[in-house]
């Protein structure tokens, strides 16, 4: 990869907003979507009528539609939009941000998720996520029919399963991702999980969908979080040191249960990440932070894989000495991720990676962090995004 690939950024993350996470009780999504706006508008030092795009991460909820803008008080929008490419939306959002502002579409674009699934005295078993929401029209609704339904995803069980079967990957392995993102979440004042744990706390954890350990899976959270992209050009005038969005990638691989796919042990990782990373103008041994989804713990290995940190199967392996925890040698999630942070679906690793690329993690900081990898994964591992943020704007 020759550096001529690269372009400068066009586009620049200059606000943050993040509410406070988790067991929050008696507020609605919207509540959520006006208050991470105005926190991020307050960031950057910007005012409601600087605003002129939204995007807005829908993730199914009745109050992500295109009238939160009137809930949100925002006026005269040239870029208005809901989109859902499930936990890939983040990745799609920054990108459709920073063309708006190349082409003069928009000047300011807040992007949005917000989610109250969570209610007082009911179990996650009984939110939003208890996988009921989710239908299938014929065929299609058999396997909810038999049953595979519910707070974790079997269809990620079965993914693990088969790299397991596959590969030899052991869940000690698994261990060491859970072990380490809580380690990093216990020096973030915004984690939910801020207990330590060790591999014998991970394998005493339940069952939810075996092989997952409940340590394997996910928090649910009821919060929400915005960014404000501008031009690299107005972003240096603000209050905050720019994020610039320096390269994007997509993929999405499509029906992995096809028979000529192998199903769930490659994703469109390998595909997005080499785009995200030729844009950017950069190799792999480049990026200095990495912060992927990780809605279980395999989907971090697998993405490990796919990126080319390893070969395929060669993932447990290569996080077993600890590399991805505090002190090792590839920070991973430094924030605590979605297994010990906060569930923000992709505006999860976004909003650490911000934090990581301005240089405001306090103690959980990055020593070097020039370039910040940002993954998005959504669906059964069938839909991938991935940005590289860094405090360069990169050369011409």
């Amino acid at each position: 990869m020759e550096m001529r690939d690269a372009v400068r950024a066009t586009a620049a993350i200059a606000g943050l907003g993040i509410t406070e996470m988790g067991k929050v009780y008696g507020r609605t999504a919207s509540d959520f979507a006006g208050e991470a706006i105005a926190l991020a508008l307050e960031d950057a030092g910007l005012k409601a009528h600087d605003v002129d795009g939204l995007l807005v991460n829908a993730n199914q909820s009745t109050e992500s539609v295109p009238t939160l803008q009137f809930s949100l008080g925002l006026t005269d929008l040239t870029l208005v939009n809901v989109m859902s490419a499930f936990g890939s939306t983040t990745g799609t959002m920054l990108q459709y941000a920073a063309h708006a502002i190349a082409t003069g579409q928009a000047s300011v674009v807040a992007c949005l998720y917000a989610d109250a699934p969570l209610t007082e005295g009911g179990s996650i078993s009984q939110s939003g996520y208890n996988g009921r929401r989710f239908n299938a029209p014929g065929l299609a609704g058999l396997r909810f029919a038999y049953g595979d339904y519910g707070p974790a995803n079997s269809g990620y069980a079965l993914a693990l399963r088969r790299h397991m079967h596959l590969f030899g990957t052991t869940h000690d392995q698994l261990a060491t991702i859970a072990v380490g993102q809580r380690a990093w979440a216990q020096m973030n004042p915004r984690a939910q999980m801020r207990k330590p744990m060790t591999i014998e706390d991970y394998h005493a954890s339940r069952w939810v969908v075996e092989p997952l350990h409940l340590f394997d899976c996910c928090l649910v959270s009821n919060g929400g979080v915005a960014v404000i992209v501008t031009s690299p050009e107005r972003a240096r005038e603000l209050r905050q040191p720019p994020v610039y969005l320096r390269g994007f990638g997509q993929c999405a691989p499509g029906d992995t249960a096809r028979r000529e796919r192998d199903p769930a042990v490659q994703t469109g990782a390998t595909k997005a990440g080499a785009m995200a990373l030729r844009q950017a103008g950069i190799e792999l041994a480049d990026l200095d932070v990495l912060e992927l989804y990780d809605c279980y713990t395999y989907t971090v290995l697998v993405t490990l894989e796919d990126y080319g940190f390893c070969e395929k199967g060669e993932g447990g392996a290569f996080v077993a000495d600890g590399k991805l925890a505090p002190g090792g040698a590839l920070p991973c999630n430094t924030g605590g991720g979605q297994l010990s942070s906060y569930y923000m679906w992709g505006f999860t690793p976004l909003s650490e990676g911000v934090i990581q690329a301005r240089g405001q993690g306090g103690e959980r900081q990055a020593a070097k962090h020039d370039h910040v990898l940002v993954s998005g994964n959504g669906g059964v591992l069938t839909f991938h995004s991935t940005t590289i943020l860094s405090k360069h704007e990169g050369d011409a």
